[in-house]
C-alpha cells in the first residue's frame, strides 16, 4: 500500500487525475492502519501546498433567513417538515447584515455570505437582497457570497452584476443516494443552478454532507461528480444530528474517517478550496490534522442554527500549523 499511496500520490503532483478505482484503494485503508493514514495525509498535504499554497481561506455566513423551509431534507433543522425548536424569522435587513459583516471584517475574514431557508426566495426577497448586497459592496471590502437556494441565469447575472463573486449551492451528497436525503426537489436542479452560476460568471461554491448514512461508494460518487462540475470551493459538512429530524439517531463519524475522507477528496480534487465546514468539531481534538491533511479552507463562526467555532482559536491554529491567513 506504501508503494501505492506514493504512487497516486506522485500521479496528482505531475498533473493528472486519478480514477474512481484508485480513490476506492486510497479511502479503503483501515482506520487503524496508522503508517499508511500518515501517509495518505502526508501526501493529500503536499498535494494542497503545490496547487494552492500556504494561504488558509476563512469565510463566514449570516442566517439571513430562518426556518419555515418548504424542503423535506433529511437533514435540516429548517425544514417545516419537522419540529426542531429553531428560531424562525423572515429575511434580515441591511442594518442587521452590515452589523454582522463588519465584525466578520474586522476579525480578518476574507468571505461573507447571506444564507435564506427554502428552496428559493420570492422575487420581493430577491430585490431586497440585491439592495443589501449593493449597500455592503459600498460600505465594506469583504469579499461577498450568496446562498439563496435554486435560481435562474437571469438571477445569477443581476446578483454577479450586483458584485457577488461565488454562489453557494451543495449537491449534498451523491447523485445515486439524493432520493434518500431529499424529495421535494431533484439532484438535477442542484447541478442545474450551478451551471447558471458558471454561465453568470461566478464563482461556484458547492459542498457536501459526509454521514448521513451514504455508502463509501457514494462518499466518492459525490466528490467525483463535484470535480465534473468544475467547482472553486467545496465545504466538507460532518452531519451532526439533530433532534427531530430523521437523521437524528445516526452516529457522528469518528475523527479518522473524516480525517481519510477530506484526503481523499484533496487527490480527487487537488486544485479547489477544500473547506472545513458544519459538524468540523467532530473532529475533537484533531482539526489541525486536518489542516496538514488535504483541507485548506475554514468556515468560522457560527453556523445557521448552530454554534460553530472562536475565530481567534482558528487563526491560533492556521499558525500552529506554519500556514497563513
Amino acid at each position: 500500500m506504501k508503494n501505492f499511496i506514493n504512487q497516486i500520490k506522485n500521479k496528482v503532483l505531475e498533473g493528472s487525475n486519478i480514477d474512481y478505482k484508485e480513490a476506492l484503494k486510497l479511502i479503503s485503508i483501515d482506520n487503524g492502519d496508522i503508517d499508511n493514514l500518515k501517509l495518505l495525509l502526508d501526501g493529500a498535504d503536499q498535494i494542497r501546498e503545490k496547487y494552492n499554497g500556504d494561504k488558509v481561506d476563512m469565510c463566514s455566513i449570516m442566517n439571513a433567513k430562518s426556518g419555515k423551509c418548504s424542503e423535506d431534507c433529511k437533514f435540516c433543522a429548517q425544514s417545516g417538515h419537522y419540529t426542531t425548536g429553531i428560531n424562525e424569522y423572515s429575511l434580515i435587513n441591511y442594518d442587521e447584515a452590515y452589523q454582522r459583516v463588519s465584525e466578520m471584517e474586522q476579525k480578518g475574514v476574507d468571505r461573507f455570505s447571506l444564507v435564506t431557508s427554502g428552496k428559493g426566495v420570492t422575487d420581493e426577497e430577491f430585490s431586497n437582497l440585491l439592495d443589501i448586497y449593493g449597500k455592503l459592496n459600498e460600505n465594506t471590502n469583504i469579499s461577498l457570497c450568496a446562498s439563496h437556494g435554486v435560481i435562474s441565469y437571469e438571477q445569477a447575472k443581476k446578483l454577479k452584476d450586483t458584485g457577488i463573486n461565488m454562489y453557494h449551492h451543495n449537491i449534498e451528497t451523491s447523485k445515486n443516494y439524493y432520493n434518500e436525503i431529499c424529495t421535494t426537489h431533484s439532484y438535477e436542479e442542484r447541478v442545474g443552478t450551478i451551471r447558471n452560476i458558471k454561465s453568470a460568471g461566478m464563482e461556484v461554491c458547492c459542498g457536501v454532507i459526509i454521514g448521513m448514512g451514504e455508502s463509501i461508494e457514494d462518499r466518492l460518487n459525490m466528490m467525483f461528480e463535484i470535480r465534473d462540475l468544475e467547482v472553486d470551493s467545496i465545504p466538507v459538512n460532518v452531519l451532526n444530528p439533530i433532534k427531530g429530524t430523521p437523521l437524528e439517531n445516526l452516529e457522528i463519524l469518528e475523527p479518522m474517517e473524516i480525517l481519510k475522507t477530506i484526503a481523499v477528496y484533496r487527490y480527487i480534487v487537488p486544485k479547489s478550496h477544500i473547506r472545513y465546514a458544519g459538524g468540523r468539531n467532530a473532529l475533537r481534538d484533531k482539526q489541525n490534522v486536518g489542516l496538514r491533511g488535504g483541507a485548506n479552507a475554514l468556515l468560522v463562526g457560527d453556523y445557521l442554527t448552530t454554534i460553530g467555532s472562536n475565530i481567534d482559536d482558528d487563526k491560533k491554529m492556521i499558525l500552529g500549523e506554519g500556514l497563513i491567513y
